[in-house]
């Protein structure tokens, strides 16, 4: 995780309309009071924005600004269609959000995973949901194998168009009959000694994005199970293009979240070059835990978001239901479940942020 550079303080609240990740790592800007001037997507912040540092409080209310064009209109009519967001994508991307974990270098922000679980948490808060999350979730931290272990032409080839939201990844990992035994995957790669290539079979379910994503982090066997004498031995990591030509690509109908896909892959002399493979080959298993242990954190902060978008709504409607001539929010066997639920988010929110924090 980066460590944030020292950061100036500019007074203008209206920057943080447009403010760019990048500059955070040049600016900062005043303390905003606790409470939203941004109406829908931002209405619940001041419950919980107290405690964030200067940063944390900037991207908290830039991304809640962008969210401020998505209303729940929106998202109803893509879930009731079953359409992804492209449009947050390209919003996100055009600001340059999706690359706020990457290098500078490549287009990134360099800031770290207490930043990125905070927008996560917010995009999921604004009425998106986990619509609006996974729709770029994978492209937040699912890279961060190819930034630790890539090489420097790999990383000039995949981040720079990542981050500029011109190419969008999918995630392949779980299979059919081993779900999240991630150590019992049978997909196999082969190398082939004729040329610098391997060929994939085998299948994957559970893929988000994949109708939509141009390209694929994929965890495949490169020996097989039975031959290592460790079960973490023998997988390997590639980031390559999703060629449909050889992945068949099958949408799982499923009730709710119906604007992000999942999906069934299924592929049999799939060509990847060898110049797709992330490190060496047989330790894909340690690489991909680098992602995967602080995709945890942003899927915490997504669901906490779920969780005060839910709270705020219960309470707007304890403040505006009228029974017998008064709110029912004015009763105690309303308030107090209100009170508990929002101690459990705010304790479960603490706890998130300090794991973040570690």
């Amino acid at each position: 995780m980066a460590s944030l550079p020292r950061l100036t303080i500019r007074s203008s609240l209206a920057a943080t309309a447009s403010v760019r990740p990048s500059t955070l790592r040049l600016q900062n800007f005043a303390k905003f009071g606790t409470r939203s001037v941004y109406g829908q997507a931002t209405e619940y912040l001041q419950m919980n924005d107290l405690d964030l540092t200067e940063s944390q409080r900037t991207v908290r209310e830039a991304i809640a600004k962008i969210c401020q064009k998505f209303p729940d209109e929106y998202w109803k009519k893509l879930d009731d269609n079953g359409t992804f967001s492209l449009d947050l994508h390209s919003a996100l991307a055009k600001d340059g959000w999706l690359g706020i974990c990457m290098p500078a270098q490549y287009g990134g922000a360099e800031l770290g995973i207490s930043e990125a679980t905070i927008m996560m948490q917010t995009l999921s808060e604004s009425g998106g949901g986990l619509t609006a999350a996974s729709s770029v979730h994978m492209n937040i931290f699912g890279l961060e194998p190819v930034v630790k272990f890539g090489t420097q032409e790999q990383k000039d080839r995949w981040l720079p168009p990542l981050i500029a939201g011109k190419e969008r990844a999918c995630f392949g990992v779980t299979e059919p009959d081993t779900g999240l035994d991630t150590l019992k995957l049978k997909s196999l790669a082969t190398k082939d000694p004729r040329s610098d290539s391997y060929t994939l079979r085998g299948s994957k379910i559970w893929t988000s994005t994949a109708q939509t994503a141009e390209k694929i982090l994929i965890l495949v066997r490169t020996t097989p199970l039975e031959e290592v004498k460790k079960s973490t031995e023998g997988l390997s990591l590639f980031y390559t293009d999703l060629d449909r030509s050889a992945v068949e690509i099958t949408e799982i109908k499923k009730l709710g979240r119906a604007a992000v896909d999942s999906n069934m892959l299924m592929f049999d002399g799939w060509k990847v070059p060898k110049a797709d493979l992330i490190g060496e080959e047989g330790n894909g298993f340690k690489m991909i835990m680098q992602g995967m242990n602080a995709e945890r954190l942003l899927l915490g902060g997504e669901a906490i978001g779920l969780g005060f978008a839910g709270l705020r709504r219960a309470a707007n409607y304890a403040s505006e239901r009228q029974v017998f001539g008064r709110p029912i929010g004015k009763n105690q066997g309303i308030q107090h479940p209100l009170a508990e639920s929002w101690m459990k988010l705010e304790s479960a929110r603490l706890l998130l942020y300090q794991g973040a924090k570690l």
